[in-house]
């Protein structure tokens, strides 16, 4: 049984063979899984661990980001909570989120800047992206490889990749409690590796969450006593790994020819659906 045939049953909703609504409860359940994907990041990020590890996180994106006054911005995954700082200064800043992760509008104030999108077939023209930070993002696609040839892409001659990802061997990455245990960790030596193969020069590396990921009191009270502290003990005591790097000229690895599909969108007409 099929996870959506299995959801209608629960909402008392037999489809029988009527494939109309059979779609309807398609979409439905799809849009079901993703709301509640991004609804824990979101209390997550509510939450006295999520706020302390957005600010301990975000100090080494600003760094690692540098002067961003008139760049064009993409943030990818769950990105929102680290890019405040270049609404006034960048010269435009999207917020793509997966569709399996679902969307929610950012920010508050004013036009949202979120799109909901497949991360490996970007709604951008090439060399539209000055600097792209992807937090949430590298760990969670199904084809890294392919991931990296789309970033390569849509990133202009000199620009910028920014990445945010759990440890391997990190304390945040063994335990599921935080948005940093889900998905698959890298190392170091990954990431460079999978960097450098797709035509991305690692140029500045930062490490961040030494504190333990524990709702508890003592954590809590003195987050930069542990920081401090894990720091002396050396980067493998942290959460994640923050990297900054080059886009070179030319690409390393060719994109794969992929096969003519359909994205089939509640409400629209298969004479309109987007083809990849």
């Amino acid at each position: 049984m099929s996870p959506s045939i299995h959801f209608a049953r629960k909402l008392g909703i037999e489809t029988g063979n009527d494939n109309a609504a059979l779609d309807k409860i398609t979409a439905l359940w799809q849009v079901r899984r993703m709301t509640s994907d991004v609804v824990r990041l979101i209390e997550y990020y509510k939450s006295p661990l999520g706020r302390l590890s957005r600010a301990l996180v975000r100090e080494q994106v600003m760094e690692l980001a540098g002067d961003v006054t008139g760049r064009r911005i993409l943030g990818l995954g769950f990105a929102t909570p680290y890019l405040r700082f270049t609404l006034e200064r960048a010269e435009r800043v999207l917020a793509f989120m997966p569709e399996r992760q679902g969307a929610s509008a950012w920010p508050r104030e004013g036009p949202s800047h979120t799109v909901l999108c497949d991360p490996l077939e970007m709604p951008l023209t090439d060399a539209a992206i000055d600097l792209t930070v992807a937090i949430h993002a590298l760990e969670h696609v199904a084809d890294a490889e392919e991931l990296m040839r789309e970033l390569w892409r849509v990133t202009a001659p000199n620009g910028h990749l920014l990445l945010v990802v759990p440890r391997r061997r990190g304390i945040w990455a063994q335990r599921d409690n935080t948005p940093f245990g889900q998905g698959n960790p890298y190392s170091g030596g990954q990431l460079d590796k999978l960097l450098r193969d797709h035509s991305f020069v690692p140029e500045a590396w930062r490490d961040a969450l030494f504190l333990p990921p524990f709702q508890s009191r003592l954590v809590l009270k003195y987050p930069r006593f542990f920081e401090r502290f894990g720091r002396v003990l050396g980067p493998a005591m942290s959460g994640v790994i923050c990297i900054r790097a080059r886009k070179e000229a030319f690409p390393a690895v060719p994109r794969r020819k992929k096969a003519a599909r359909y994205v089939r969108v509640p409400g629209m007409s298969t004479a309109t659906a987007r083809s990849g």
